[in-house]
């Protein structure tokens, strides 16, 4: 069927053009940027099928005629539709049929017709491209074969000849100030003798120098002064490079003459605090001088003077530098507290040698006070239903040095048949949470001393203090959550970003610890097993009329019991104590309350040159302590360590912990949209000193739409327990994720994905040895999912739906691994937002 309708579209005379093959001196090529030269691809096909063709194919080729066709076909049809309907209506068909045809062919894609003049217009591309490369003698020749009925392929010949290497480069610099320059950063020139000539090189060389001069003073420089001589007469295969660059060119009236450029030097910085497009003809009202600036306003000033001055990279007495320009640009947009700025530069009428330049620097103040509000709808394993909502208030320039302040709100209500208490069920929102932020940030590294030797202000430096709460009410435990946070952003570079978080303050209390095993029902069902197994005794207090243990009462008098080694339980196996014993390890660690007192710092570079760019990599270190401070006040202070020989902060045992994480992200760009895209990340925190034990919060876990796609969230491992529990975490993760992304059609994409990981305990008080991670031998217990997914694309967000398959799934007995559950029926559906990596 697919075959007949491919060339539904095609003329007896004309040929669809099924492929392109590029053989070089002899051999084929598979180089993607070379058959991107080509101006006629074949359709693009999804699994060998040509599906867009197909559905262009569905079109009418005339959607008009066909329908007056149809509608004239039986005498009567217009005039009883009209009789039902009216003329109007029947005229809106015709018109909804044409447009319908008109989708489908939006929707589709046009058979791609063999063209011989576009083909030669191929073969000149392919010709400029070897040149651009090197290979100035290269012959490029073609042929057109027709395979079947309608269907044609198309050969290019490449014939290469021998390459041309850059040999000498010499320079013809007319003005002596930029024939300095260039001696002085020739070093870092982008053309090297020895090498294949590339035009490339040419171009990133001629804006190399372009930035050079206009970073070092050269203000009416510009890279259209900069030509290339390139001589291969009689030079064996050799580029003899001259570059020349002439004076500059002025234009006075009707004159125009040559002079030898200047180095400029700024000799006033105006800064106009809030300047609009309406009050620009009116007379200044405020104005003051600070470290050499200018400083003017139209109204009352409410910028203090080192506020605006500390983002201004532009300064009185230094060369004219073009970076200074894009650095104030870029801080003073980062501020959020001004619009775009405006900077100009004109000459200083009162300097006679005009080399003097005024800089007038432009700022338009945003409004004071942004107000913003958010709304979500939101399912989980947690909640069958729940609605979100939130607000959140922006106060600039609080303090009148650039600050900003940050209040936000967020709450939720939401319905579970889970709810904590009985008494909540019969209403249908029977679960709440509620949480407030605020957040107050400077521009600048706030320290006792002096930072800008090794954070200088280029950096972007920010300082930022948070304090947050929130509390749940029947969700989980029912946790109340406080945090404190003083942290540090700066940037090196473009691709480079620091975060240093140098108090990281959360406090953790759980209010419903009696509800532990309505949540985690995994445990509650193993313990009750274990008591019907036949020989187990235990008191009748602990078990309601169907024979299981009584929430809370009885769960926890028959852990005591046996994690005690009280009379009150008996006839347990070994295993099955020490079952209990992981049971009764777990509950105590997820329902203690948590103090943690942490530092981190977070190493991120990433080349990703716009949100469009897809040819990038990320790389992202993090490493925080946690304890340490805490730890050595208790031990300075002569604190007392309790039962458990750890010391305790207001009543709670603080953690403490060495937490690092890497994660790498690189996606490759193959042209037509298909990227290929990989993913590794591992992480480890290790509990010493005042903790045996990570807090749930600090832990990892694996599976999910972000992760591996063949397992919900929470529930891959720890190793190979096969998630036996709800919300399994653990202190160690290896994560490895690839993924290749086509396109469909229009906005429609797809691709096809392998996830691998999991997580394990690693040197902490968890013993079983299924779920610890002891040698690399355990690494065989790294699941591995595969699957699809559609992606659709609205441009402001992505929608994502995967389907994985659990491939390799190491909860089962070794030997029974590999594709046991590949089917639909044990799939995982994700739903996601943008992509996963």
């Amino acid at each position: 069927m697919f075959s007949c309708n491919a060339v539904k579209r095609v003329d007896n005379d004309e040929l669809l053009l099924t492929k392109n093959t590029i053989y070089r001196d002899g051999e084929k090529i598979k180089e993607s940027r070379i058959y991107n030269q080509l101006y006629q691809e074949p359709n693009a096909k999804l699994l060998g099928v040509p599906i867009r063709l197909h559905i262009y194919n569905l079109a009418k080729t005339n959607p008009d005629s066909s329908f007056l066709h149809w509608l004239h076909k039986t005498p009567g049809r217009q005039e009883r539709l009209e009789n039902i309907y009216s003329r109007k209506q029947v005229q809106r068909m015709r018109e909804s049929y044409v447009n319908f045809n008109e989708a489908i062919k939006s929707a589709g894609e046009a058979p791609v017709i063999i063209n011989e003049d576009i083909t030669k217009k191929s073969r000149n591309r392919l010709q400029s491209w070897y040149f651009n490369h090197g290979w100035f003698n290269a012959e490029i020749d073609y042929e057109i074969k027709p395979t079947k009925e309608k269907r044609g392929e198309i050969d290019y010949f490449v014939t290469t000849h021998h390459a041309y290497d850059v040999d000498s480069i010499r320079q013809r610099i007319s003005s002596p100030v930029l024939d300095s320059l260039y001696s002085a950063h020739s070093e870092a020139s982008i053309i090297k003798p020895g090498v294949q000539y590339r035009t490339l090189d040419y171009n990133a060389e001629r804006d190399r120098l372009t930035q050079t001069f206009r970073n070092n003073g050269v203000f009416y420089f510009d890279q259209e002064y900069i030509s290339f001589e390139a001589d291969t007469v009689n030079t064996n295969y050799k580029v003899n490079t001259t570059v020349i660059i002439p004076n500059r060119q002025i234009t006075a009236g009707d004159t125009t003459y040559r002079e030898p450029f200047k180095i400029h030097k700024i000799s006033k910085v105006n800064v106009f605090t809030d300047y609009t497009f309406a009050n620009r003809n009116q007379p200044v009202r405020d104005s003051t001088s600070y470290e050499g600036f200018n400083i003017y306003s139209f109204g009352q000033r409410e910028f203090k003077a080192r506020a605006i001055t500390d983002a201004i990279f532009i300064r009185p007495g230094e060369i004219f530098r073009d970076r200074d320009r894009t650095r104030t640009y870029n801080r003073m947009s980062s501020l959020r507290v001004f619009k775009y700025p405006n900077i100009e530069y004109s000459q200083d009428p009162a300097d006679s040698t005009n080399t003097a330049l005024i800089a007038n620097i432009f700022l338009t103040p945003q409004q004071k006070y942004s107000l913003g509000f958010d709304f979500d709808i939101s399912q989980s394993n947690i909640q069958d239903f729940g609605i979100g909502f939130g607000g959140s208030l922006l106060i600039r320039n609080i303090f009148k040095g650039a600050e900003t302040f940050e209040i936000s709100g967020r709450g939720s209500v939401g319905s579970s048949s889970d709810a904590a208490r009985g008494s909540s069920k019969d209403r249908f929102f029977n679960i709440s949470e509620i949480g407030a932020d605020v957040k107050l940030t400077w521009p600048r590294i706030f320290l006792p001393f002096d930072t800008e030797k090794f954070i200088p202000k280029f950096m972007s430096p920010f300082t930022s203090l948070s304090l947050g709460v929130s509390t749940q009410n029947n969700i989980g435990l029912d946790k109340q959550n406080f945090n404190g946070i003083l942290n540090y952003r700066w940037n090196p570079s473009r691709i480079l970003s620091h975060r240093l978080d140098l108090v990281n303050i959360q406090y953790v209390r759980n209010l419903n610890t009696d509800n532990y095993f309505n949540v985690y029902r995994s445990s509650y069902n193993s313990l009750n097993e274990i008591i019907q197994s036949g020989n187990v005794v235990t008191s009748p207090e602990y078990l309601n009329e169907q024979g299981r243990l009584i929430i809370p009462t009885g769960a926890d008098g028959f852990l005591r019991d046996v994690t005690q080694t009280t009379s009150g339980t008996s006839g347990l196996t070994p295993e099955q104590r020490q079952e209990v014993r992981n049971i009764s390890e777990r509950k105590n660690r997820l329902t203690e309350n948590n103090l943690i007192y942490a530092s981190n710092f977070t190493y991120l570079r990433n080349n990703k040159e716009s949100l469009y760019d897809n040819d990038f990599s990320r790389f992202r270190f993090k490493v925080e302590t946690a304890g340490n401070v805490l730890a050595a006040i208790s031990s300075l202070t002569g604190a007392q360590k309790n039962e458990n020989g750890v010391y305790e902060i207001v009543g709670v045992n603080f953690s403490q912990y060495i937490k690092t994480e890497v994660d790498y992200i690189k996606h490759w760009d193959w042209g037509n949209k298909n990227i290929f895209a990989i993913r590794a990340f591992g992480g480890v925190a290790i509990p010493y000193g005042n903790a045996n034990s990570i807090p749930f919060i600090r832990s990892f876990f694996a599976g999910g739409p972000n992760d591996n796609r063949a397992w919900q969230v929470y529930d891959l491992g720890p190793g190979s327990t096969g998630g036996r529990n709800e919300f399994n975490e653990a202190n160690m993760k290896i994560a490895m994720n690839a993924e290749y992304r086509f396109n469909i059609f229009g906005a429609l994409n797809s691709a096809f994905f392998i996830d691998a990981g999991n997580i394990w305990n690693v040197l902490d008080i968890v013993e079983d040895p299924r779920a610890t991670f002891t040698s690399l031998s355990d690494l065989k217990n790294i699941a591995v999912g595969t699957g699809t997914g559609l992606r659709y694309d609205f441009n402001f967000f992505v929608l994502r739906l995967d389907v994985g398959f659990k491939t390799y799934d190491p909860a089962r007995p070794e030997g029974e691994r590999w594709f046991k559950d590949y089917n639909f029926k044990n799939a995982v559906w994700n739903v996601g937002i943008n992509y996963p990596f």
